[in-house]
């Protein structure tokens, strides 16, 4: 398996999801002592996905996340340019477009969709991992319709210095070894580590937003600020 390093080449990210697709989910929820599914129940209510709306959900890996906004009878395209995570969700799904979630392949500096498609677009713990942020985000705002909104969630800093000094070194030393007794991919977890410290804050990234053309751009912050989620609109 291809390690990924912070350079975020393309096809190196991608290769290593494809390693570890099958495992994905069950690390995830180990390695975050089950707060994943908090910070996916955040997502889907921040975006508010209502009956008759199409969504985006950029970087949606085996599609987990994206089940959870067609409770409401919401559309969902499931978009990821790992073609294992992809494939891995499609066959747990039993089809590649099933009770209102369609996966599509596709990369997220330049999506395989029209102006102004979504009513909604998210994207969960992805962002990270494009080697340009700004266009990925410029992206989106293309693809969603006036007036409609973005809900980012990725992992972020502590506002507490020394605490999240504490949780840097959680990250280093603790998360790939606990990550790869369960998936046997810790290299892909290093790479996960040193992503996170390298991240910028929840003000730089809103900055970011604002830059990209995003209005109304805010954030709260989950788990003590081990995430944030951050919000824009499209202005009509």
């Amino acid at each position: 398996m291809t390690r990924a390093k912070l350079d975020k080449q393309p096809q190196d990210v991608a290769a290593m999801f494809d390693g570890i697709a099958d495992n994905y989910d069950l690390v995830n929820d180990v390695i975050s002592l089950g707060q994943d599914r908090v910070w996916r129940r955040a997502v889907v209510s921040a975006v508010d996905a209502h009956s008759g709306e199409l969504v985006l959900d950029l970087a949606a890996g085996t599609g987990t996340s994206s089940e959870s906004f067609v409770t409401k009878g919401a559309r969902v395209i499931a978009c990821d340019f790992s073609l294992g995570m992809l494939r891995t969700g499609a066959q747990r799904r039993g089809g590649a477009s099933r009770g209102g979630v369609t996966f599509v392949a596709g990369d997220a500096l330049h999506l395989p969709f029209a102006d102004e498609t979504f009513d909604a677009v998210t994207i969960s713990f992805g962002l990270r991992n494009v080697n340009d942020i700004d266009q990925a985000l410029r992206e989106l705002l293309r693809v969603t319709k006036a007036g409609g909104r973005l809900v980012i969630a990725e992992f972020s800093h502590i506002p507490v210095a020394f605490v999240d000094k504490l949780y840097s070194t959680y990250l280093m030393a603790a998360l790939p070894r606990i990550a790869g007794a369960f998936s046997g991919r810790s290299e892909a977890y290093d790479y996960l580590s040193e992503s996170i410290m390298a991240w910028p804050d929840q003000p730089a990234l809103a900055r970011h937003l604002q830059d990209a053309g995003w209005s109304r751009v805010a954030w709260r912050n989950l788990t003590l600020g081990t995430v944030a989620l951050h919000r824009g609109f499209r202005q009509k």
